[in-house]
Order: structure tokens, then sequence, then C-alpha cells
């Protein structure tokens, strides 16, 4: 089955999420704009085919998703399952933080974001000069 999308209303949509963020991407934001971590660039509400990513690190193949209560129901849980399938299929590792973590202890969410890092850096292939 092909999935046609409207890569203008990808856009609009792209524009509309940063523009009314949530709470708990408000706050990440913060701490992974400007290189501030580590270093890296991180884009919020990158698009990779109809797919919106919360936080991605295209150096890496990074991508940091936030996850409301609504992420806890059947439908949405099996349409995360695939969406993550089709993503890691391009390389991309994808970590899942719930929006609790990072709204009532960012200190840790940046810390496990850090990890998964580092993790990252060391088992991918280094570049060639």
């Amino acid at each position: 089955m092909t999935i046609h999308y409207n890569k203008e209303s990808e856009k609009v949509n792209r524009r509309r999420l940063r523009k009314n963020p949530a709470q708990a991407e408000e706050i990440l934001w913060r701490y992974l704009r400007n290189k501030k971590l580590l270093g890296l660039k991180f884009k919020r509400q990158y698009s990779i085919d109809q797919f919106v990513i919360d936080f991605y690190c295209s150096e890496l193949k990074f991508a940091v998703e936030l996850d409301g209560r609504i992420h806890l129901t059947k439908d949405v849980k099996n349409h995360d399952e695939n969406r993550d399938g089709f993503l890691s299929e391009f390389g991309i590792k994808i970590l899942r933080i719930k929006n609790e973590i990072i709204i009532n202890d960012i200190k840790n969410a940046i810390e496990l974001i850090r990890k998964n890092i580092i993790s990252i850096k060391q088992t991918s292939p280094k570049s060639s000069p």
C-alpha cells in the first residue's frame, strides 16, 4: 500500500506544531536548541516521509519523541510501533520519553538523552577523513 501525503500540508502542520508546542516540548527545547546538548544540532517538528518527529538530530539519526497520555491508548501505541518501525528502516534511533518525566524531572531526562547519544556515538562506524 502506498501512502500519499501533501508536502505543503505537512509544512503547514509542522509550522502549527512549532507555534503551539506542548509544555514538555517547550521545556525540552530549551535544553536542545542552539547545540546546547553535546554540541549537537537538533531540529524540532522534523518531517521524514509522512511522519513528524518531535526532536531530531540528523548527524546521529537520533529522534526524541515525547509521549503524552494519549500514547497509552491501543490505537496510538500501534501507530507508534508502526511509525518507529518505518523510521528504523532509515537507521533512525528513537528515544521515547513521557511528558511527565520532562515536566517533573528534566535533569534525569536530559541525562537519559545524553546517555543515548553517547551510546549511539560509540556504536556508530567512524566517518572517514
